[in-house]
């Protein structure tokens, strides 16, 4: 076969990609020539899709919901959101400013392809999901990282955030509860940021896609919960995490009225529509049983307990309590070892899949983040081997 030479447009080069798939593929790669790996990498939860709702995606099939439907979602859907976010008290919002997408990333696309470009900045979390840095660099703006320290809970410092605004800034996104470190935003910090954003008339895209996977009492705080936010907040959520179902690829964002034209021009130009078939088991999912999903949360409260206190029992590893989400974050300073050499070593020589803390950016050497989406059997086990391993 003849190899062409084919030359990529200059803007591949400012896109990125995501680190667990290809920590994924090796770690696929060594059980296939016969190693041992506990999987601690990926940020999908272990469970399956719930009955009623693979139910009602057969009975969708079987009913003929094959062909194409509206680029922003069947009204049936969009209607089952708004009153889902009414519902459990997030935001009152009418059905058209709800758009439905093939995943959760494609709203993170349109937002900023609609909204950013030469010139134009975008302040964004480090650590942070790589995609938000990724997205910005294709669209030709800046990327601006607020650094999350430890210190502070892994949480946004509302004074640095200040710090960091200028009169290029056009967009700020925010992601909690957080990924990789499992922090949470608090109502007094939410009210500082919007408070911030009013103040610099920036837009927001709040990542609440792992709403539902939260701990203790405290109850969930967005900026959405402040007045004037909802015009100008792109709410961020999905089907994935909460619903255990990733592979399903169902996300949907709430736009301002003045995005909801624009967005859908580039759903039609991108994606055309969110499979028919598939908001049928959405709508399955939002108004049926909640069981599943308190289950599924009490499950991962009882995992973060055991990895969080076998973490801080390791020689030179600490780790704050994560808040939400499924990931604990440890610090491995104390080790010696940079974020890189230990995931690398973890893999090899111990059998544990893990994620440099860089590859959220550079605010996270000096960590891992671990998936706490699995057994605590295999939790237990990871611990030991990296014990074994750091005894060395």
């Amino acid at each position: 076969m003849i190899m062409v030479d084919i030359r990529l447009a200059d803007r591949m080069g400012q896109l990125g990609t995501e680190s667990a798939f290809e920590v994924l593929a090796r770690a696929k790669a060594m059980e296939a020539a016969g190693a041992n790996i506990i999987h601690l990498e990926i940020g999908e939860p272990d469970f399956p899709t719930a009955t009623h709702i693979v139910e009602a995606a057969v009975e969708a099939l079987r009913a003929g919901h094959t062909h194409y439907v509206p680029a922003p979602g069947i009204p049936e859907l969009r209607e089952s959101v708004a009153a889902f976010l009414e519902r459990t008290g997030r935001m009152r919002v009418t059905p058209e400013r709800v758009i439905v997408t093939p995943g959760a990333k494609p709203i993170m696309f349109f937002t900023i392809l609609a909204l950013c470009g030469d010139g134009d900045e975008v302040i964004y979390p480090d650590p942070g999901f790589p995609m938000y840095e990724s997205i910005t660099r294709f669209a030709g703006a800046t990327p601006v990282p607020i650094p999350l320290r430890e210190r502070n809970g892994f949480r946004i410092d509302t004074k640095e955030l200040e710090n960091l605004i200028s009169e290029r800034t056009r967009l700020l996104v925010l992601n909690s509860p957080h990924n990789p470190c499992g922090s949470a935003l608090t109502g007094d910090d939410c009210a500082a940021i919007a408070e911030i954003a009013l103040a610099h008339d920036l837009v927001v895209l709040s990542d609440e896609v792992y709403w539902a996977i939260r701990y203790g009492s405290q109850p969930h705080a967005s900026v959405l919960d402040f007045d004037g936010m909802a015009d100008r907040t792109i709410l961020l959520d999905g089907w994935s995490k909460t619903f255990a179902m990733t592979g399903w690829r169902l996300g949907f964002g709430v736009f301002p009225t003045a995005l909801v034209e624009p967005v859908t021009r580039l759903a039609i130009n991108s994606v055309s529509c969110t499979s028919a078939f598939s908001q049928y088991a959405a709508i399955a999912a939002l108004e049926g049983p909640w069981d599943p999903v308190a289950e599924m949360v009490a499950a991962f409260l009882r995992r973060r307990d055991v990895i969080v206190a076998g973490l801080n029992s390791l020689p030179g590893v600490s780790c704050v309590e994560p808040q939400g989400a499924f990931y604990a974050f440890p610090s491995i300073t104390g080790t010696g070892l940079s974020s890189a050499e230990l995931a690398s070593r973890l893999m090899a020589e111990a059998g544990v899949a893990a994620l440099s803390g860089t590859a959220f950016g550079p605010a996270g050497e000096g960590f891992l983040r671990f998936s706490y989406a699995n057994s605590v059997e295999n939790i237990q086990a990871a611990l030991e081997a990296i014990r074994a391993l750091l005894a060395q």
